[in-house]
């Protein structure tokens, strides 16, 4: 049996990449979407002013050096656009009642609200690792679980934007996603 001609392949429209997208974005839209990830104008401005990024890593390398840069009025508007993790949707309600209550103690305590970056962390373990990160961190002195939860601030941002630039969505997918203000 003999077959017609054979059809040249095809061959999908490539589309631009999230980073050359990002990359490409007004100022405007680069530092609303960087907010998204950590709410600091500084920060955002920063990593917007020095764009182009030839990749992915040096875009999380310059978010990393920003983040690193914050002064402590920066970490304190940025806390105060976080909330806690959700927790599955199966979880206790005891669960939430101890978290509830850790939460309230710390943010009495330190002033701001608890963070911490669970992109490493299966969904059935994080009431646990919250929990516990709490109330080991509630024993710290002011100062040093300010620089702990600058720390935290800066994975969440680096994980936020890497979600984002790898088409996964907005930063506000992460599972730590930030909120407008508490």
């Amino acid at each position: 049996m003999t077959r017609g001609p054979t059809l040249p392949a095809h061959h999908p429209p490539q589309l631009p990449r999230p980073l050359d997208a990002f990359n490409a974005a007004c100022a405007t839209e680069a530092r609303a979407l960087l907010l998204r990830c950590l709410h600091s104008p500084r920060w955002s401005h920063r990593i917007a002013a020095h764009r182009p990024y030839p990749d992915l890593d040096a875009l999380l390398a310059a978010a990393d050096e920003a983040a690193y840069d914050l002064s402590p009025a920066d970490i304190s508007e940025a806390l105060s656009h976080e909330s806690l993790p959700q927790l599955p949707e199966d979880t206790y309600s005891a669960a939430h009642m101890a978290l509830d209550a850790a939460h309230a103690a710390y943010e009495a305590r330190f002033g701001h609200v608890f963070v911490i970056y669970l992109g490493d962390t299966a969904p059935s373990e994080t009431a646990d690792r919250i929990l516990e990160a709490i109330r080991s961190r509630s024993a710290n002195d002011p100062d040093e679980e300010r620089a702990i939860a600058a720390d935290e601030l800066r994975r969440l941002a680096r994980g936020r934007l890497g979600i984002y630039l790898r088409g996964a969505g907005s930063c506000a997918t992460s599972p730590n996603a930030p909120t407008s203000g508490r």
